[in-house]
């Protein structure tokens, strides 16, 4: 598996994470549109048409999220089966932690009790000794 292979999970997360973002600030906006008080008909009807477009890219956005959702969980499978055949314990850790917790070396150094340095070589070198699949 290649570094990009094994940062996925990652990137997939943080593309989660701004559409949930973005979910939150449409629904904010739907309920701001349908609180304004209007006093013409032709303001309701636009006023309604603009609720109805939010409630659309709402809906389309929930779906899409719970797509990613369900990949993420597949990806996050997948992860965990290669991570599981690696021989090295202290390996395994680094690349759990690294790959699966989405922690930065120097956070995965302090949790492994190695140096930043010493959990990115072993890392690295395990990627490159080990043949893509």
């Amino acid at each position: 598996m290649t570094l990009k292979e094994l940062s996925q999970l990652y990137y997939m997360k943080k593309e989660i994470q701004l559409d949930t973002e973005r979910l939150c600030e449409l629904r904010q906006k739907s309920t701001s549109a349908g609180a304004v008080q209007l006093g013409k008909l032709s303001k309701a009807q636009s006023t309604v048409s603009k609720i109805e477009r939010y409630a659309e890219e709402i809906a389309d956005l929930e779906a899409i999220i719970r797509s990613k959702q369900e990949q993420c969980m597949h990806e996050r499978n997948r992860l965990e089966r290669y991570i599981a055949d690696i021989p090295d314990s202290l390996t395994r850790q680094i690349f759990k932690l690294r790959f699966i917790c989405g922690l930065s070396w120097g956070q995965v150094a302090a949790r492994t009790g190695n140096t930043e340095d010493a959990a990115k070589k072993a890392c690295y070198r395990y990627i490159q000794q080990k043949p893509s699949e």
